[in-house]
């Protein structure tokens, strides 16, 4: 157990460093150092953008007083209309596997649906929808592990107190055999939350490199605009964005805490968790309106997806203790016939 962990750890630390590369904190600044800020938006200037911003926009203004800073001159870039993978140089693994990517998709639908919100949010859907296969066997995962519960406490009173090496090594060997006995496996059950820290700061990115996503508008909001301006602005309409971002990675977050019983791992994602839900919260009130309806969205299908996926588990259980009462009776006819011959 203490060995997944620290692989755990180690892939999540992996992530951490891989997505804090990623070029997204790399702004514009003035004369002076400081990072330039969108006035309209309140939102830090990406000083490295896929495609143009409208002619006639104040973005365009920021970026054309301030080619200097830009490895790609502003008028050398393509239209946010003719973006595709190959128009700009290469430059990393990172941009070409999936921010372009992302950035391509988002421009594409949302010029099919004839908005970039709406199509941030269809993109979001359809990658957990991509990721259901995973998410089921986590569910599963889920499952298996609550009922080795009983086995596994049985196993922790067993070695209470007891920390030779000995003792630890035969609780370890224990525990792995109840685990191979329902066939869990503690680390695939997080490979879902894992994948979503890349793509999160990929969306990020994408959101931040193509001007005519943050340009546009839905549901009233400015999709590149930051709560945190939007409120001081007076538009309070950004509390129920900041309210939605809280709940839904609340409740979706509690959904996951309830793969375990062990107190003590229960008191580590308690603490976990909390911290995550805290961070959030903070950073919701800087980042754009689109990759909050991202998130919002990611993490309300989330929790209607583990609703549908918890009943068909219930309904698959059922039927397996059906089964399981059926052999069992089967099994006592016999008996009791065979004791009915013998006489």
């Amino acid at each position: 157990m203490k060995k997944q962990n620290k692989i755990l750890a180690l892939v999540v630390i992996g992530m951490i460093l891989l997505t804090s590369g990623c070029g997204s904190d790399d702004y514009l600044k003035d004369e002076n150092g400081n990072i330039l800020v969108n006035e309209v938006t309140g939102q830090s200037v990406q000083k490295n953008i896929l495609c143009q911003p409208e002619k006639d926009s104040e973005l365009y203004k920021i970026y054309e007083s301030h080619s200097d800073q830009l490895s790609t001159p502003i008028e050398e870039l393509p239209t946010c209309r003719d973006f595709n993978l190959t128009s700009n140089p290469y430059d990393g693994l990172w941009q070409a596997l999936l921010v372009r990517p992302l950035a391509f998709l988002i421009l594409q639908l949302g010029y099919l649906v004839g908005n970039f919100g709406i199509s941030v949010m269809l993109i979001g859907v359809l990658i957990r929808v991509v990721l259901l296969p995973l998410s089921i066997k986590s569910m599963r995962q889920s499952s298996n592990l609550q009922k080795a519960q009983p086995e596994i406490a049985r196993i922790e009173r067993k070695y209470a107190g007891k920390t030779d090496s000995e003792s630890m090594m035969a609780k370890s060997q224990e525990t792995m055999m109840v685990y191979q006995k329902y066939k869990i496996n503690p680390v695939s059950g997080c490979v879902v939350a894992l994948i979503q820290i890349p793509l999160f700061f990929a969306f990020l990115a994408a959101i931040n490199e193509v001007p005519a996503i943050f340009e546009g508008e839905l549901f009233g909001m400015h999709l590149g605009m930051t709560p945190w301006k939007g409120l001081a602005e007076g538009q309070y309409i950004y509390i129920v964005l900041i309210f939605l971002i809280v709940a839904t990675t609340y409740i979706s977050f509690k959904n996951t805490m309830k793969q375990g019983q062990n107190n003590e791992m229960m008191k580590q994602m308690n603490f976990m968790f909390m911290f995550m839900i805290i961070s959030i919260s903070i950073a919701s009130f800087s980042l754009p309106t689109a990759i909050a309806f991202y998130w919002i969205v990611i993490n309300g299908f989330a929790v209607f997806q583990n609703f549908i996926i918890k009943r068909i588990l219930a309904k698959e259980n059922n039927q397996n203790s059906k089964i399981i009462d059926v052999k069992h009776k089967e099994k006592k006819e016999k008996k009791a016939k065979k004791k009915k011959e013998v006489k």
